[in-house]
Parts: C-alpha cells; structure tokens; sequence
C-alpha cells in the first residue's frame, strides 16, 4: 500500500507538523515582541525627547544629511528605505517619548548608517530581495503542480525557489542584530536615555529581533518539509 507521504492510510500529512510547529513559534515571538513593546511603551524617557527627535540627533550625529524623516500609517510598520534614503517612523512612534519607540527609531538609525557605511550584509540583502520575492510568489504553485501531476522536477523547482526566501531570512539576521546593537551604543554614549531607559530599550529591540529568528526558523522548516515530499514523491 503506498502512503504517499500520509501517516497510516488516514489522509494525515505528517509533515504538516513542521508547518504548525513553525506557526506556534512565530506565533510565540509576535506575541512577545507586542508584550514588550506594550509593556516600555508606557515608559517615557526623562528627557521628553521624541522618537523624531532622537533619529534627527542620530542621523545628524552620523554625519547623515540626506536621509529624510517622515511619518508613515500603521502600527509599527517602522522602517528604512535605502533605495529613496527615508527613515518612516508609524504614527505610534513618530510623535511618543516611550523608551520603546525611541529604541524602534534608533533601530531605523542603525539601518541608516549601515547604508551610508556601506554594510556588506545590508547591501547582498537588499540586492537579494527582488529575486527572494520572485521564489516566494512561485515556489508554492510550482510545487502543487509538481505534487499534483507527479513531476518530480517541478517539486524540486519548487523547494529551490523557496530556499531564495530562506537565505534572505539568514542574512537579513546580522541585518538586524547589527542595527540594534548601534541603536543601543548610541543612545547609551548620547545620553539619550538613562540608565533602566537603556534597558527597556534593549528589551524591546531583543524581542523584535527574535521575531527574525522566530521567520527564519519557521522557513527552515517549511523548507524540509518540501524537501521530504519531494523526496517521497522521487520514492
């Protein structure tokens, strides 16, 4: 009797289990990362600044004249854009003295000079990500294709495009942790914040980044998953 990949003849996939163990732990991190950030946001620094006001002091401090700060809609959809050079903040960091957003917009800072410095990571990431999205919009239907009509190669396709999206997860780590580790010297050496300020600002670009960790591991798994079926269906 041939399974085909089902766990005794009952229909269940096995290897969903991999998909659903990726879920909980993404689920786990977001989780996290939105406690914390709930949790520092009612903190405000001492000295009143803004989240605005401390990526202009960082950006000035960095000698970074040509990156232009502006507001952007959503809930913590913060972010850099080294293509356009703009630092967009959320409208719930943008205008807060929370230690938690003051630590979000250094972060965007720290993305900010890793583009001025030429950050070799920063730069094979951003060259990686139209290719990456390319293997994240084709990968699954080629490889339903090839589990449908039984053509191995187009599994194999499949899981190869998808592995794209795993190595921009990996290299989009030192992205990040690297971002963070400026935004927290900087504040630090500025006095910006003051001391348990730093702290809280830490705790919140921690979690954040293990939301990273949290992607990265959930692709890895979705990834042996494909490679299992694709390694059953050559079986």
């Amino acid at each position: 009797m041939n399974y085909y990949g089902y766990g005794y003849g009952y229909g269940m996939d096995f290897t969903y289990i991999l998909v659903i163990l990726g879920v909980v732990i993404c689920g786990i991190a977001s989780l996290n990362v939105k406690s914390t950030y709930a949790k520092y946001s009612k903190i405000m620094n001492a000295r009143g600044y803004t989240a605005q006001d401390v990526a202009a002091m960082i950006l000035k401090g960095a000698g970074i004249y040509d990156v232009t700060i502006s507001r952007v809609g959503g809930d913590l959809t913060d972010h850099y854009s080294p293509k356009e050079k703009v630092l967009r903040l959320s409208d719930t960091v943008y205008d807060s003295r929370s230690v938690a957003a003051i630590g979000v917009a250094a972060h965007e800072c720290g993305h900010a000079i890793q583009h001025a410095q030429n950050y070799m990571p920063l730069s094979l990431r951003s060259a990686a990500i139209p290719v990456a999205n390319i293997g994240s919009t084709m990968s699954y239907p080629i490889i339903l294709i090839g589990l449908l009509f039984g053509l191995t190669p187009f599994v194999k396709i499949g899981a190869a495009l998808f592995a794209l999206v795993v190595f921009v997860q990996f290299v989009t780590l030192p992205v990040e942790f690297n971002a963070s580790a400026r935004a927290l010297k900087i504040l630090q050496s500025s006095n910006i914040l003051e001391g348990n300020e730093n702290k809280g600002a830490k705790a919140v670009l921690t979690a954040a980044a293990l939301t990273y960790v949290a992607a990265l591991v959930s692709s890895l798994l979705q990834l042996t998953r494909l490679l299992l079926l694709s390694r059953r269906r050559r079986n």
